[in-house]
């Protein structure tokens, strides 16, 4: 396999491709230290540029600890850049946003409530009436694939189905923005897949802009538009990669030429980082 160039990526890669669609989300020169007693400070991230275009499907792929989720809680606000900016909508994030949903590795439920009390928990938060956004709450659920689960309590559901309430809360109230954090690194294979589906398909119904962390090169490469690859920490933006994959990408996805050079082009930088390490190397040490 030819090992492409894995220099930092050109600012050109960093813009949206074509200029079809305006920047919905731009982080420029966005830099993060976290400084911890003793005077000890952990560089998360170095120098990034990127913009997120309206109505885009980005994943972000790259090794343990290269500032990916950092990256995400930046632009929800919940932690601010040590240097540079984030905007999100053309405003200056300085604050935690609240016109976003969001959806981490554990869909964090309330036990006490079921699974559609737990998405209008989030409209009640909010201050808004829940009764307003029931039937609203229902079809996400059916989306989901929860028609007959929506009086469930989370004890009563598998964890693919605890997600798939994630989602849909992270839904509800429609944002135009969605941060989905590893959403599916907890879950088997097989429900890993059938989300991806299930997710694709929800995408394409909202078109909202979507921002995708990910470990999985497979599932960054059959979920998104544009590919982030990510260096090890300080995370730095090593290449972006359109991805050509045309929609809805399907159980046979996996089979064409463009998914194989998109997840081959992925790991070739991870090996040549040694973020991966080939076979034969690992022969050579024993």
């Amino acid at each position: 396999m030819t090992v492409p160039d894995v220099g930092a990526a050109h600012p050109a890669e960093a813009a949206p491709a074509g200029g079809a669609a305006r920047p919905y989300v731009a982080l420029a020169g966005v830099t993060k230290v976290y400084r911890r007693a003793r005077r000890e400070e952990t560089h998360a991230l170095e120098r990034v540029d990127l913009a997120i275009r309206e109505g885009e499907f980005l994943a972000i792929v790259g090794p343990s600890g290269c500032g990916k989720s950092t990256l995400l809680r930046l632009v929800a606000g919940l932690h601010l850049a040590s240097s540079g900016e984030v905007r999100v909508d053309g405003r200056l994030v300085d604050r935690p946003q609240t016109n976003l949903g969001i959806v981490f590795q554990s869909p964090v439920l309330l036990d006490w409530r079921t699974a559609l009390s737990n998405v209008l928990v989030q409209v009640e938060l909010r201050g808004l009436d829940p009764a307003a956004y029931r039937e609203r709450a229902l079809r996400l659920l059916a989306q989901v694939g929860l028609a007959d689960f929506a009086e469930r309590y989370p004890h009563e559901l598998s964890g693919g189905m605890r997600q798939r309430v994630a989602i849909a809360r992270a839904l509800i109230h429609d944002a135009p923005l969605l941060l989905m954090d590893e959403p599916f690194g907890a879950l088997d294979a097989l429900t890993r897949e059938q989300i991806r589906l299930d997710l694709e398909a929800l995408w394409l119904a909202t078109r909202k802009t979507v921002l995708f962390i990910t470990h999985s090169i497979d599932e960054a490469v059959l979920l998104a538009d544009r590919v982030v690859v990510m260096s090890p920490r300080p995370g730095r933006i090593e290449r972006i990669l359109d991805i050509t994959l045309p929609r809805p990408r399907g159980l046979e996805a996996r089979r064409s030429l463009d998914f194989t050079q998109a997840a081959e082009a992925i790991t070739a930088i991870f090996l040549a980082r040694g973020v991966l390490h080939g076979a034969a190397r690992l022969i050579g040490q024993e």
